[in-house]
């Protein structure tokens, strides 16, 4: 009898102590996101992948790394990927193809390299005859390129400035050590070891004042159509990645997140890419058609198709104007007061 009556004690018990155990996890959604570059501008994504931001909002994030944009495109299209990191280069250049994307926002709106030179290189003008390094034709590295000596007002032809691909940034780092390029476009990190060789900034791309907007979450156009819920979702997780590295108190554990990305070990080599982190990066997180237009410009001289994309088919603000008419981005720029 004792035994029988203890179980429905146990029971309710079980109940009562239910209310102070930790409630069962949201269930994950997988978003694997592919991007190409190596570099700080994913700094935003890395914070919210390991600050845990995209698990509060029930998402699985990764990033894959692949060589560059084209196979960044490439596994979405496989289905490999739920979304793609590219520059907008490679998203006119992907859709005026034939492939359907949408870009629902990115939080980079500068450029944050310096273009180094050579220590003999004094003036823009002489940078004519020169050769410049860049990871691929088309690709984000050869874009920030061409949007620099476009401000500067000087035109790869008439210079006569020759385009070698070379690779990702450190490869071109070391290109320039060993003399197979001229100059060429490089993170802040990678800017600290060639001062010490000779080079010298001749531009620092994070002070220029052009339309830019970096790499995006950009997903096939059916896939964002059909999931507006879980995309909003993936841009609540943004916003908030980009407000924790906008948080001075963030500074160390951001630290620690750009040297386990960027492999960096010396404080004096992370010193340049944290610096930087709050130039580049901007709540503002609306795709920007200014920005868009611009790339297509310039990127129409090597690929002419480019002129017939139509951005309205690819920009899709609904999602930061939501954020925006919900009060979500007023409330994350007030904590950052």
């Amino acid at each position: 009898m004792m035994l029988r009556r203890s179980v429905p004690i146990f029971a309710w018990a079980l109940i009562a102590l239910g209310q102070f155990l930790p409630t069962p996890s949201v269930a994950q959604e997988r978003f694997r996101v592919s991007y190409g570059g190596f570099n700080e501008t994913a700094t935003s994504m890395w914070v919210g992948i390991e600050r845990g931001l995209f698990k509060k909002y029930g998402i699985d994030a990764q990033m894959v790394q692949v060589r560059n944009g084209a196979l960044s495109i490439a596994t979405l299209v496989a289905k490999e990927v739920e979304a793609v990191w590219p520059a907008q280069s490679t998203i006119l250049s992907t859709v005026s193809g034939g492939i359907k994307l949408t870009c629902i926002g990115g939080p980079v709106n500068k450029i944050p390299r310096n273009l180094m030179v050579r220590k003999e290189v004094k003036s823009v003008e002489d940078l004519r005859g020169k050769t410049v390094g860049v990871q691929s034709i088309g690709g984000g590295l050869w874009l920030q390129t061409m949007i620099i000596l476009d401000h500067l007002g000087v035109d790869p032809d008439r210079y006569g400035i020759k385009v070698r691909v070379i690779g990702d940034e450190a490869t071109l780092a070391q290109a320039m050590i060993t003399n197979n390029v001229d100059f060429g476009v490089i993170t802040y990190g990678l800017s600290e070891t060639l001062y010490p060789q000779g080079f010298r900034s001749l531009v620092d791309a994070g002070d220029l004042s052009v339309p830019y907007q970096g790499p995006e979450i950009c997903g096939l156009k059916e896939s964002v159509a059909s999931r507006n819920e879980f995309y909003l979702r993936v841009a609540k997780a943004l916003a908030e990645s980009v407000a924790y590295i906008l948080d001075d108190n963030n500074k160390a554990e951001v630290t620690k997140v750009l040297q386990r990305n960027l492999r960096l070990s010396r404080n004096e080599a992370i010193e340049g890419p944290n610096k930087v982190l709050r130039k580049m990066t901007t709540i503002d997180m609306a795709p920007n058609v200014a920005a868009f237009k611009s790339v297509q410009r310039i990127v129409a001289r090597i690929n002419p198709k480019i002129t017939q994309v139509d951005l309205d088919q690819i920009i899709d603000t609904s999602f930061v104007r939501n954020l925006e008419s919900s009060g979500f981005l007023p409330e994350l720029r007030k904590r950052l007061r």
